[in-house]
């Protein structure tokens, strides 16, 4: 997120002696994205933070694609992904391309054996069910049902679960993930007409310091390969930083949807951007108000995006049978639109409760084979009436 924030000790001035109580020095690191160009945190550690003591076998993660060239609209039952302990096992990978992973997670267990590290890619993950605290080298932050949870590149962290039930959607980005440009001035703050504010991100607000010895285990993703070092000290030993490049949470609930006369097209839900894709909200809202209004969406052809809209709650008032953790797939060259009967129900109609998460890629998406163990083959038949 493009605003300053620091929490904990630090020196008046950067790259300076910043002295222990015991006349030893912190350990300052540097924390950045795009070489020296994008977003970073100066860290100040007990310890040095670079102390590898063992290497262990690397594990390849490359998804298994079954269909690379898609053209056909599928529906994915996302929640019928089997529940397993361990959090990085239980992530499944349904849609992807060299900008974007889409995957699914049902985590029963809380991560205490190791850390993590995403060095391939931004993090978002979308907290379907499931509360707890995500905890990182540079605070912690408490997340519950709604919450995106944006977690930059090369963050250490650990996810803290209250229960064994939990849901997760996975987006992992190949390029930063920013607030929308449209909504920012150019000094980084967030505008009156975007439909959320600095006062709704929850920043990290607790930071743990732990001055310990001995082996800990962390997960690094890089190049697609889980890669697995121990390190000498333990990683959380941050006694304090300051900067732009750290984790945050956003509720879902807090986006205040845009609405106007007639039918808003997708770009007025949208939360996140990157380079390469976006990601929106569609939140609980009133209709279009004019009096002749057609709230359902008009039919459109994606012929630049592939289009996956993931069902959180509530009726969504274009498709019908779609139930919790669905995942509907419209990938580009296709028109698409509302199924049949929808269009014409809705006129009338004075609000939605549809709660779902979407993403639009720029690049077509590949079906994997975890995916189609998810799809009834069905779908791209319901609009014939």
């Amino acid at each position: 997120m493009p605003f300053y924030q620091k929490l904990g000790k630090i020196p008046h001035k950067r790259h300076t002696t910043f002295k222990k109580p015991d006349g030893g020095l912190h350990y300052e690191e540097l924390f950045g994205t795009i070489g020296f160009d994008g977003m970073s945190t100066l860290l100040y550690h007990l310890h040095r933070p670079t102390q590898v003591c063992e290497i262990g076998e690397a594990i390849d993660l490359s998804p298994k694609v079954a269909i690379k060239n898609n053209i056909t609209s599928k529906m994915l039952a996302g929640w019928n992904v089997e529940p397993k302990d361990d959090f990085l096992e239980s992530r499944v990978r349904v849609l992807v391309n060299s900008d974007v992973h889409i995957g699914l997670a049902a985590p029963r267990k809380s991560m205490t054996d190791y850390f993590y590290k995403n060095t391939d890619a931004d993090e978002v993950l979308f907290v379907h069910k499931g509360k707890g605290k995500l905890r990182t080298f540079v605070g912690n932050i408490d997340f519950d049902y709604g919450d995106y949870l944006v977690i930059p590149r090369g963050m250490i962290y650990q996810m803290e679960f209250e229960s064994e039930d939990n849901r997760l959607l996975v987006i992992e980005s190949f390029s930063p993930v920013y607030t929308p440009k449209r909504y920012r001035n150019y000094f980084g703050q967030l505008l009156e007409h975007s439909p959320f504010c600095e006062r709704d991100i929850r920043t990290p607000q607790e930071i743990e310091t732990h001055d310990e010895k001995g082996s800990f285990l962390i997960k690094i993703k890089k190049g697609n390969m889980l890669h697995q070092l121990s390190y000498a000290t333990h990683p959380f030993d941050v006694v304090g930083w300051d900067g732009y490049n750290y984790p945050y949470a956003f509720n879902i609930k807090d986006f205040e949807p845009i609405t106007g006369r007639v039918h808003q097209p997708p770009p007025v839900h949208q939360t996140f951007e990157t380079n390469a894709f976006v990601i929106c909200s569609f939140v609980p809202r009133l209709y279009d108000y004019h009096p002749e209004s057609i709230p359902a969406p008009y039919n459109h052809s994606n012929i630049d995006s592939d289009e996956v809209l993931y069902y959180v709650d509530g009726d969504f008032m274009s498709r019908a049978h779609v139930d919790k953790g669905f995942i509907s797939v419209h990938p580009a060259g296709i028109p698409h639109g509302p199924h049949p009967g929808l269009y014409e129900k809705s006129v009338g109609q004075k609000e939605t409760l549809e709660l779902a998460v979407m993403i639009d890629t720029f690049k077509p998406l590949q079906v994997t084979e975890e995916a189609l163990k998810l799809d009834d083959g069905t779908y791209w038949k319901s609009w014939v009436e």
